[in-house]
């Protein structure tokens, strides 16, 4: 069997935990950015899985015909030339094989299909052999793991609604890159939390490199623009690089425009922003208002998802970030922002945006139903004023106020806990 890293994420034991429950299962949609440790995550899982007597079969669609196979594969039924993508043949005649090895296995058998989105018209082969498993109640439990959230992976398709576990990964936490490769706080804000570029920090050249060909470049060109209808790709791309610019920063959608050749109109920006946020890469906030409307109109606050994003197209050097002063202001807020995001419930039951009127500006709300916790990040050696606190709770006496930085909770506490953690304990604080 191949190397596993030691290091497991929290998603391993829940994974297989669900691979192992009894009863009807459906498929397992594994899905998140690109290199936040999905593959490792799950061979962890099937790794698991093995010691405990239950038979896998891993496929990376990517390279069906691997040397030396981490885990059994079946016998191809068809030539595939080395390299290439499979087509739907292949994932057909690997499914029905895996089907009678399901059958003759006391428990049953989990099967992996790695980058499923590469074969075309996968998913509605895969919706007919899966409700004809269920049909005669074979054994066999599937997980697809691609690069892209759901609705974008399955190009927005509906024909496997109500038949698939969505299993959401996310970047990486501080603590989990203390955990697996000691950085420190500063490092965690500035490098971000890729588990692939960690290795690299000492080395800035080859760390940027590994950013712009590892990742930002395979998410818009393999994720985005072969998933989705993009009209302007090269507007796609300059808008990423623009995210990056103004990360942590109110902009409206006028500026962006004025900023970009050939922007279209608002509705495009929107849209594409939608895109990089499902992809992981950055998003735009919207403003807090009590009315609805307001909402869908305001300027986006743009924020990345993984503080790399932003980095890697500053100019200079880590060691001399912090002199920076504003950039750095920037960057703290944008990483307060993307743990948030990262942290979010997955049932949409608290929601992320931030707040301004006239000269007053708190950099996050977080809201679940009545509950409000307005947020203001300070990187600076002075605690400073909160007039845009002071503010919003005048507009929404029910708000609770939270500092994080200086004056307030540490960025390494606050980086710890999750987003619904922080909005029960200001509440519950009083």
């Amino acid at each position: 069997m191949h190397y596993l890293p030691s290091y497991r994420r929290p998603h391993v034991a829940r994974l297989t935990a669900l691979l192992k429950e009894d009863g009807s299962m459906r498929l397992v949609a594994v899905t998140g950015p690109r290199q936040t440790g999905k593959t490792i995550m799950v061979l962890q899982a099937l790794s698991d899985l093995e010691k405990d007597g239950v038979p896998c079969w891993y496929l990376p669609v990517d390279d069906p015909t691997p040397d030396t196979p981490p885990f059994d594969i079946p016998p191809v039924a068809h030539v595939l030339i080395p390299g290439q993508t499979p087509g739907p043949e292949w994932l057909v005649s690997s499914w029905q094989r895996a089907r009678a090895a399901a059958e003759r296995s006391s428990r049953g058998l989990v099967m992996v299909f790695d980058e499923i989105q590469r074969i075309p018209n996968w998913s509605g082969i895969v919706k007919g052999l899966w409700d004809r498993d269920r049909r005669t109640g074979c054994p066999l439990r599937v997980v697809i793991l691609g690069s892209a959230p759901w609705a974008m992976l399955t190009r927005i398709h509906e024909s496997l609604a109500g038949r698939f576990d969505p299993f959401p990964v996310v970047h990486w936490s501080l603590d989990e890159m203390q955990r697996a490769f000691g950085v420190t706080l500063d490092e965690y804000i500035f490098f971000g939390g890729y588990p692939g570029a960690a290795i690299h920090i000492r080395e800035p050249r080859r760390w940027r490199g590994y950013i712009r060909q590892a990742v930002m470049a395979p998410v818009v060109e393999r994720d985005i623009l072969s998933l989705t209808r993009v009209q302007k790709p090269s507007l796609m791309r300059a808008l990423v690089d623009l995210i990056a610019d103004y990360s942590g920063q109110v902009v409206s959608y006028r500026k962006l425009q004025g900023q970009l050749d050939d922007a279209g109109n608002t509705t495009t920006l929107a849209h594409y922003l939608d895109l990089l946020a499902d992809a992981g890469l950055a998003t735009g906030l919207e403003k807090h208002s009590a009315k609805p409307y307001l909402v869908r109109r305001s300027s986006p606050k743009l924020n990345v998802l993984n503080a790399a994003v932003m980095t890697v197209r500053y100019p200079r050097s880590f060691e001399h970030v912090k002199y920076d002063g504003t950039f750095w202001g920037r960057l703290c807020e944008s990483v307060v922002g993307a743990h948030l995001l990262n942290t979010l419930p997955q049932d949409g039951t608290v929601q992320l945006r931030y707040w301004r009127d006239a000269t007053h500006e708190v950099d996050f709300v977080l809201s679940s139903g009545r509950s409000l916790v307005a947020i203001e990040v300070k990187s600076g050696r002075r605690q400073g004023r909160f007039a845009g606190l002071t503010a919003f709770r005048a507009r929404f006496p029910n708000a609770k106020p939270l500092v994080v930085g200086t004056g307030g909770v540490p960025f390494n506490e606050f980086l710890s806990e999750s987003a619904d953690h922080w909005l029960e304990e200001a509440h519950r604080g009083g």
